[in-house]
């Protein structure tokens, strides 16, 4: 993975499929691809834990509010696309900036690209690069392939949370992970 000079961290590389896909901080430009694609993510509902989609103005607002608490918000570009974001938000309280939470989807025209390692390398690159010491996530049970890929980038299982999530009729539990950054170094 190879990086620009400047922060913040800018990476391009060759997909699965040969695609290329960069790695970026989001732009208020983004705003329109981020929400036109999590309206296609909510409709198919499974892994997703949001319900409405922002207005284009509230994600422009929203970028511009991770930006300034120098937060982690990293689209997925492939063809001047944006088909998916990973987020670090850090704790609020001055005692939890050193943690910060992860989010990620990716559209399914991004999946089985390889790009959920590429996404974890550039997070906890960036989280090392900016002082972290924990991250955090939640991943629901039954979503084995991410659970999977978080294990292997060194989170741990922290606790779970039985029947948590009712989709489709059917309970899930919620679990909760972490990375502790050093382990990384």
């Amino acid at each position: 993975m190879t990086q620009n000079n400047n922060s913040p961290i800018e990476v391009t590389f060759k997909a699965k499929d040969g695609s290329t896909v960069t790695l970026r901080p989001a732009k208020k430009e983004d705003a329109f691809d981020i929400i036109t694609n999590v309206e296609k993510i909510i409709q198919k509902g499974r892994y997703i834990q949001k319900e409405r989609v922002r207005t284009i103005e509230e994600e422009q607002a929203f970028i511009q509010e991770m930006a300034d608490n120098n937060n982690m918000y990293t689209v997925v570009e492939i063809d001047g696309h944006v088909y998916g974001i990973a987020r670090l938000i850090r704790g609020e309280l001055k005692m939890k900036r050193h943690t910060a939470v992860f989010r990620t989807w990716l559209t399914e025209e991004a999946q089985g690209k390889g790009l959920g390692k590429k996404i974890m390398e550039y997070t906890l690159q960036w989280a090392e690069q900016n002082g972290l010491y924990k991250v955090c996530l939640t991943v629901f049970a039954q979503n084995t392939v991410a659970k999977k890929l978080y294990e292997k980038y060194g989170f741990i299982t922290e606790g779970v949370q039985k029947y948590q999530v009712l989709i489709d009729g059917e309970y899930d539990d919620e679990v909760f992970m972490a990375c502790f950054i050093e382990k990384n170094m």
